[in-house]
């Protein structure tokens, strides 16, 4: 293995770049993906080049057949990062349980008393508005966002840069009859029918959740089911 190949993609996946280290197994030629761009010294057929680019998607190692023999490719993505807005009571059980699943945790709320490390141990605040906030973060096909404040003022600013990323899972806390309201007043923004599927509401899967925990754990669930969407259709049904 060239050791100038992997420390890029370490380096890569470090910076927030997805990275995947391609090498033949019987001749040791190597290439590293990054974005659109390929260097090393391995040629790769499309074919080939595309199950390097579903690994990357599917944050999945794996070993390709190719007519110059087998290819391990090694996928160096980023860290998951999951952003909540409001630091309440469901942010507490939800930020642990999150980063126990491996996700890069920040709180975001203004509201200092809540947001505070004797609340938060160990995991990252911001008191900026969470527009702001998100604005810098720059959430990006490997972030999740859920906003809890139940606060119009913060929640639809935060709401209005989730849907502008790329994020793959954006939630919102509240009844259905919260939910339609906070889509009217985010259609009166210019939001259409194609963002609001993104945007799950009343936010988590339903699982009958009623205490703070168990709804940190329908939310986790919901992320987890949007996140590997492609794997569990590829999964094979019972007989």
């Amino acid at each position: 293995m060239k050791l100038d190949l992997l420390k890029k993609a370490l380096a890569a996946s470090r910076a927030g770049t997805p990275a995947a280290l391609a090498t033949n197994l019987k001749n040791g030629l190597q290439v590293i993906l990054q974005g659109s761009v390929l260097e090393g010294n391995l040629k790769l057929d499309p074919a080939a080049l595309d199950a390097v680019r579903a690994a990357l998607a599917a944050d999945r190692s794996l070993t390709v057949e190719t007519a110059d023999g087998a290819v391990f490719v090694e996928v160096f993505n980023p860290k998951l990062r999951l952003f909540i807005v409001g630091a309440v009571h469901i942010a507490q059980p939800l930020a642990r349980m999150a980063a126990l699943a491996d996700y890069l945790v920040t709180i975001i709320d203004p509201r200092t008393a809540f947001a505070s490390a004797e609340r938060f141990p160990g995991i990252e605040l911001t008191n900026e508005w969470p527009d702001e906030a998100l604005s810098r973060l720059r959430p990006d096909r490997r972030s999740a966002v859920v906003t809890l404040t139940h606060d119009p003022k913060l929640d639809d600013p935060a709401l209005g840069v989730a849907l502008k990323s790329a994020a793959f899972y954006i939630g919102a806390l509240g009844s259905k009859k919260t939910h339609a309201a906070r889509l009217q007043r985010l259609a009166e923004q210019g939001f259409k029918d194609a963002d609001f599927a993104r945007l799950n509401g009343p936010v988590g899967l339903d699982i009958g959740a009623v205490s703070p925990a168990e709804i940190a754990v329908s939310i986790m669930a919901q992320v987890t089911q949007t996140l590997r969407a492609d794997r569990l259709k590829r999964k094979p049904q019972a007989a």
